[in-house]
């Protein structure tokens, strides 16, 4: 009797809800710990130079050494003596959209607010979007609460805490993890006031503002934060159409007034922003493939890393992300079937319209007009689709399943995705230009000279942010076809100038490709045999990192 009574305690204790609130608390502890874990990816050092308002004072590298110290002025705020010179930092950051950048300004804004707060560093240019994720944790269990009830809404607050896509995303400095909020946002607030319209209690006044308010504004700044939000607005309005059609005109209002919101901007930045966007380069894909299977192939992939695999879409075999993707759409098609058969078709369907319909909205947009966005960076075009996807892996643990497995259910998937995720920031360190920094602080007085074969403008911008501007470094930047015949002449011309010379290699230097293998070997060994003419080599390093972008050999020369 006393056993029993013991075994029924400790499953009081460890419960469903009890193993919730720890993988939560999990998941904020993860993001507080890594702020600063990962030096700055390529695109990230771009927010930072966006947000401090010097894009276009930037200059890609010329013929000649540059100093250094020169580019890293360019990732802070600009000195400002008077009102009027912070007004004109404003206006050249907003001027500075026009000219290609194919995103709109609320993120780089609220950005640039919190870079004057509390500077440039890793830890405090991330927090921003750490704190917004959290809230988006917070967002999601009253939205799974309003859907699924309490347990319900814990179980997707966990599941979003951990998801191994929006834990890198809620520590990385884009656009993207503050997608989720407003989704979240928007979601909750348009399906409370669908739900009260079919009540008989009136909303106050104060009820009426505070969800109207919602809506409105997390839809304005859904859109102003990532163009493809409007797929999320047509998902918003799918849902009217299928929860409360007969109220579609004062839903479609509210909708709209969100929209109107962002008119100023569409009229004045937008339609710039489409006539000097490169929109070209979605339409490029190298593959033996015929288009409409890639297209599947973009489908496969974007659901198998938002929803799986997260950031380890960028290191690992293509073929595997794919296979990912086909796991996720089986189990996906188990769960609603299941879900179907036991009667939950209502919230089924609320969630398919959530996590599918902007998928396939995508996929169609893509075929009509040739395009490849669904893939494009690893997913994250689509990351909308996160809080729909998880909510149906919550319905299905929440409904699906039969008491007695929820609890080794609910475990096992929340395992997986803890492994995952913490795998991700424990086993793939991004270390390569803190790399670099060190063997320049080895002789920090001495005159040295990077000569890279990238002008990439995210490359030259992680040298100037992690070296230093006290240290005394030139930065000779070419493309890999000109470098061994311009570092033969810096050298001639000034052989005293300096100390050391540090050969920094990229594996990928994007737009500047040298097209064989062997013009490879051909430029490198000119380059070898060109600083052997004149210094000793005394270390060579491999670097990487996540990405190919981080692939790198740097070799000292003194």
């Amino acid at each position: 009797m006393n056993k029993d009574l013991a075994s029924s305690q400790t499953k009081q204790i460890i419960s469903v809800e009890t193993i919730a609130l720890i993988v939560i608390a999990i998941g904020v502890i993860i993001r507080i710990i890594n702020l600063g874990s990962r030096e700055f990816w390529y695109d990230e050092v771009l927010s930072l130079l966006i947000s401090s308002g010097n894009r276009n004072i930037y200059k890609t590298p010329g013929d000649l050494p540059v100093v250094l110290a020169q580019y890293t002025a360019l990732l802070n705020i600009p000195a400002e003596a008077s009102l009027g010179d912070f007004l004109k930092t404003i206006i050249t950051l907003l001027k500075s959209f026009l000219g290609g950048e194919p995103h709109p300004p609320i993120f780089f804004l609220s950005q640039h607010f919190w870079l004057r707060l509390f500077g440039n560093g890793e830890a405090a240019m991330r927090s921003l979007n750490t704190l917004l994720s959290i809230g988006a944790i917070g967002g999601g269990y009253g939205l799974g609460k309003f859907i699924l009830g309490h347990r319900g809404g814990l179980l997707f607050a966990s599941l979003l805490a951990i998801s191994p896509y929006y834990l890198f995303h809620s520590l990385n400095v884009r656009m993207y993890a503050p997608l989720i909020l407003w989704a979240i946002l928007s979601t909750w607030a348009l399906l409370y006031l669908i739900t009260q319209k079919k009540s008989d209690i009136p909303l106050s006044r104060n009820q009426w503002l505070l969800w109207n308010g919602m809506l409105i504004i997390s839809i304005a700044t859904g859109f102003m934060t990532f163009y493809l939000y409007a797929y999320w607005i047509i998902v918003l309005a799918a849902l009217v159409l299928y929860l409360d059609r007969k109220h579609w005109l004062q839903h479609g209002l509210r909708l709209g007034a969100g929209v109107l919101l962002t008119i100023p901007w569409i009229l004045w930045g937008t339609l710039k922003q489409l006539r000097n966007a490169d929109i070209n380069r979605f339409g490029n894909i190298k593959s033996t493939l015929p288009p409409f299977l890639i297209h599947l192939q973009d489908f496969a992939d974007t659901i198998g890393t938002d929803v799986l695999i997260g950031d380890w879409a960028t290191s690992i075999n293509p073929s595997l992300i794919t296979l990912s993707g086909c796991i996720v759409i089986l189990v996906f098609t188990g769960f609603s079937v299941h879900l179907w058969k036991k009667g939950e078709r209502n919230n089924l369907i609320q969630v398919l319209i959530l996590g599918i319909l902007p998928l396939l909205l995508g996929l169609i947009v893509d075929i009509v007009t040739k395009k490849f966005t669904l893939g494009f960076g690893f997913g994250r075009t689509m990351i909308i689709i996160v809080p729909g996807c998880l909510l149906l892996i919550a319905l299905w643990l929440e409904k699906g399943l039969h008491k007695k497995w929820q609890f080794l259910g609910a475990t096992g998937i929340l395992l997986v995705y803890l492994l995952l995720g913490i795998g991700d920031f424990s086993f793939r360190s991004r270390y390569v230009f803190r790399s670099v920094a060190e063997l320049v602080a080895q002789d920090a007085n001495q005159v040295t000279l990077i000569a890279m074969n990238s002008k990439a403008w995210g490359h030259v911008n992680r040298l100037a942010y992690y070296i230093p501007a006290e240290y005394p470094v030139m930065l000779l930047s070419h493309h890999p076809a000109n470098l061994a015949a311009n570092l033969e002449k810096v050298i001639q011309e000034e052989p005293d100038k300096y100390s050391r010379v540090i050969w920094l290699n990229s594996g990928n230097p994007l737009w500047s490709k040298l097209k064989t293998e062997a013009e490879v070997k051909t430029e490198a060994e000119k380059i070898q045999s060109i600083l052997s003419s004149r210094y000793q080599l005394q270390e060579t390093r491999r670097l990487s990192g996540t990405l190919t972008l981080d692939d790198f050999t740097v070799s000292l020369y003194k």
